[in-house]
């Protein structure tokens, strides 16, 4: 099965194929004709399975070309969260007119007033900041035909429901709702029951395991020794093709340069880079003109390239789901591959939570004669103890008292 036939319009499927899309997932393939066909959904995904993709394609498709009016609103719990939905539908959208706008709070509202003011066919945006917004009179759902509730599992968490339900209770409801979250538990039961009317239904688990063909360590290392690291590990692997993923974009850009300035041939793949860029670092890198990939996870996302013998992660991914998902570009179609994991104390908390969710302890392991400086994660355990005494008391940059909640 293709994106074509699941009737997606040309040009957002040519937008997804931009991206390396080649087939849909299955969360894809379930939950696009039921979108399209302009039903409500629940679906139960985890993060990592396509499901951006799962709403973003149809919801393009429909709305088809810009008219000037907020025709789609999708709620996201974080920042980040919002951040990377918007940057895909972005991608998504390439060949078309539309225009998607992100609002999020911790920072200032100029800008984000002035993206508003020049018209949003679809915002993505966390409940806090949208309530401002929409409390100023600044944002009109009047013509709003699809709302987008994702990760509502995590809006549950973080306390944000009844911002949820004051938004749904502002849009139209002659609308269609599409309801994504990892989990149903009885409270997000009562809540799409309350905001959806015959959904169509759809469970996807997450692969929470990495593949038997794939040989993964972590790496402890201090911080000011990430990049030595890496390009000891580079200088000693015989690699045949190697991606290395970044949490984010300038970091991406920024180990580009400076393995650039160690005669490695390098490619790089992520959204400010221009389409011909992208196509030459995809094409090249598949030819062998480029032996290095840096990628962040959603530029790198749907790309399917064959052969790739290593995996490193640059930065621990911040979602155990993305760990399985970066780690499986290796090792595929029956052959073996390595993935490397470089880790510094601070991200410990998520390399447990990579543990908890694969249901397995990943080898730590050291690069033999690298002049390793002294970090706590040698002694592990120990670290941990004083990261999980470090909440609430006095840090580097002032005092910390938790999690704050976070428009």
């Amino acid at each position: 099965m293709s994106f074509q036939d699941l009737g997606l319009e040309e040009a957002v499927v040519h937008g997804a194929q931009r991206m390396g899309y080649v087939e849909p997932s299955p969360i894809q393939a379930q939950a696009i004709p039921i979108a399209m066909n302009g039903g409500d959904l629940i679906a139960s995904a985890q993060t990592g399975t396509g499901k951006t993709a799962a709403f973003g394609l149809p919801i393009l498709s429909r709305l088809k070309k810009s008219n000037g009016k907020t025709r789609c609103l999708i709620l996201e719990p974080t920042r980040e969260l919002a951040l990377q939905v918007e940057e895909a539908f972005k991608e998504f959208s390439a060949f078309t007119d539309l225009n998607t706008v992100v609002i999020f709070g911790g920072v200032g509202y100029g800008a984000q007033r002035e993206a508003l003011a020049k018209g949003a066919d679809i915002i993505v945006a966390t409940p806090g900041r949208l309530l401002d917004f929409m409390q100023q009179g600044e944002i009109s759902f009047a013509d709003l035909e699809i709302l987008v509730l994702d990760e509502v599992d995590r809006m549950l968490d973080m306390g944000f429901l009844p911002d949820v339900r004051r938004i749904v209770e502002k849009c139209p409801k002659e609308r269609q709702t599409l309801f994504f979250s990892a989990t149903i538990p009885e409270e997000i039961e009562r809540l799409s029951s309350w905001c959806l009317r015959n959904p169509g239904k759809i469970s996807i688990g997450a692969r929470r395991s990495a593949a038997e063909t794939v040989k993964h360590a972590f790496y402890p290392v201090a911080v000011a020794q990430k990049f030595d690291l890496l390009k000891a590990m580079l200088d000693r692997t015989e690699y045949h093709s190697v991606i290395i993923f970044c949490r984010t974009k300038d970091g991406a850009d920024r180990i580009a340069r400076q393995l650039e300035n160690e005669k490695h041939k390098v490619a790089v793949m992520h959204s400010n880079r221009s389409q011909q860029e992208r196509v030459d670092a995809l094409e090249g890198f598949k030819s062998g003109r480029y032996e290095v990939m840096i990628a962040t996870d959603i530029a790198a996302r749907g790309i399917d390239i064959a052969g790739v013998s290593h995996v490193i992660n640059y930065d621990v991914p911040q979602h155990p789901e993305d760990y399985v998902h970066r780690i499986g570009r290796t090792g595929r179609a029956q052959s073996e591959g390595d993935a490397f994991t470089i880790m510094t104390a601070e991200e410990l908390p998520h390399v447990k939570a990579i543990e908890s969710f694969i249901a397995q302890k990943v080898p730590r392991e050291k690069l033999e004669n690298f002049p390793y400086l002294f970090t706590m994660l040698f002694q592990e355990d120990e670290a941990a103890k004083v990261l999980k005494n470090l909440r609430g008391a006095r840090t580097l940059k002032g005092y910390s008292y938790g999690a704050k909640r976070r428009r």
